[in-house]
């Protein structure tokens, strides 16, 4: 028989029995070809295995990834600025990490600690740079943690407000505040997270300064640890349950 023939006839029987042409001319299966499991829109690589498949529970976690949160307590540095209205901001970050069970370690900028509440991680961050340049460790830390602008929530004290009253706010003026105004030049725009505790504006004219600068009253302080609780609690209302719902529930307190 023609040999030619004889070729072509093996050809055929072994596509019949087979079903691929690749078991019969000896040529392994392209690389390009689909396992059933590697469909396209199937989810997987071509050359993924079975085993190499992301678990149910891999998933879950990365659907529920943590929140990450850059909050700061602005404040002047010393025993000299230790209790003053000017440092509420302090003051307030000292409480949430105790509260948290956390500590604070010097770093760049400052002191911070990171505390985890629920699926959220809080950076609490107290700047060293002393009030007017609260700017440039905000933004050093932002930039360093890749954080967004609406995970920032800043903590200070206002003058407007009387004593204990909490007001949040998601952008604004800086009204005066030294620390504030910095840290719009910093940022370049006031669009970011606010926390106002009022210290109240009980001070004759031209003694704006002293007061600021001065302690709270023993009265004042007596209250210290239930507001601090409520504006720790409001904190956290803002990473867990966002903005809108923090001012709803707290900027009455």
């Amino acid at each position: 028989m023609n040999p030619l023939k004889i070729l072509l006839n093996l050809f055929r029987r072994g596509a019949r029995n087979h079903g691929d042409l690749s078991d019969v001319i000896g040529e392994a299966p392209s690389r390009h070809s689909h396992h059933p499991l590697s469909a396209p829109g199937s989810g997987l690589n071509h050359s993924q295995s079975i085993d190499e498949m992301p678990s149910e529970s891999a998933l879950t976690i990365n659907q529920n990834a943590m929140k990450r949160f850059l909050i700061v307590g602005l404040g002047n540095i010393g025993p000299e600025y230790v209790d003053t209205r000017h440092n509420i901001g302090f003051m307030v970050a000292d409480a949430l990490v105790a509260q948290a069970g956390g500590h604070f370690d010097s770093c760049r900028y400052g002191d911070m600690a990171k505390i985890k509440v629920k699926n959220c991680e809080l950076l609490v961050l107290k700047p060293s740079t002393f009030m007017n340049l609260s700017g440039v460790a905000i933004r050093f830390w932002m930039n360093k943690e890749k954080l967004p602008l609406e995970n920032l929530l800043v903590i200070v004290d206002d003058l407007a407000l009387p004593f204990g009253a909490i007001r949040m706010r998601g952008s604004g003026s800086d009204a005066g505040h030294n620390g504030l105004k910095n840290i719009a030049a910093e940022l370049g725009n006031t669009n970011y997270a606010r926390l106002r505790f009022g210290i109240g504006s009980d001070f004759a004219r031209g003694a704006q300064i002293d007061y600021v600068l001065g302690r709270f009253t023993p009265e004042q302080m007596s209250e210290m640890p239930t507001l601090l609780k409520t504006v720790s609690d409001a904190i956290k209302a803002f990473c867990l349950s966002g903005l809108p719902f923090a001012m709803n529930h707290y900027n009455k307190k």
